[in-house]
């Protein structure tokens, strides 16, 4: 059955000036694993349409700082304590220009990255999976000691292998589908906590 992109959630963003559905997902998960604080820096892999942003900008407040990557435009006007690089983070100096943004280590690396979708689950599956190591990778640059790790990935075997990676380098590593996820999507959220920098 095809599902309903116009659902509440859709509706609600729409209504509700939101950049798109993700920015309940992005609350949703904070409400339950606590994962801003006042002050704290942020960077978002995969930024665009800016959803994400525009809700980190308000758990942070005006003395946090969020930096937003993405080869696509944004929808949004930036909150003041936001900064969006344009761009591709396998471009030499995109890493130094984030560090330089955030006036260091960040917190909280954020990834919401998805593969363009084929229909096919297994294919689907394997695109997204390196999306989510990419931004692993990316997260073990930027990330300071005990910070936050958050990545979308969708089911599939390599899901098993990625929660590993992750438990190697993190005190918590833990799978979550936050309700504002569309029915019948395969999305779902890694979110680790507790870094522990090799």
């Amino acid at each position: 059955m095809a599902y309903d992109r116009k659902d509440h959630y859709y509706r609600r963003a729409k209504a509700e000036g939101k950049a798109s559905r993700a920015a309940y997902k992005i609350s949703q998960l904070h409400r339950q694993f606590h994962l801003f604080r006042r002050g704290d820096k942020v960077v978002d892999l995969g930024c665009a349409p800016g959803g994400w942003l525009q809700e980190v900008s308000t758990f942070v407040g005006p003395q946090g700082k969020v930096v937003g990557v993405d080869l696509l435009p944004l929808k949004i006007v930036l909150p003041k304590n936001v900064t969006f690089i344009p761009g591709d983070l396998r471009t030499p100096g995109v890493t130094t220009a984030i560090h330089e943004r955030l006036g260091g280590e960040a917190d909280v690396v954020l990834s919401d990255m998805a593969p363009n979708t084929t229909g096919v689950a297994f294919t689907d599956a394997y695109r997204s999976f390196e999306l989510a190591k990419f931004a692993f990778e990316a997260c073990q640059r930027l990330l300071k000691d005990d910070g936050k790790f958050v990545v979308k990935i969708f089911t599939g075997d390599e899901v098993k292998v990625f929660r590993q990676t992750l438990a190697e380098c993190f005190t918590t590593v833990q799978i979550v589908t936050p309700p504002a996820t569309r029915k019948g999507s395969f999305e779902i959220y890694i979110v680790a906590t507790g870094y522990k920098q090799r």
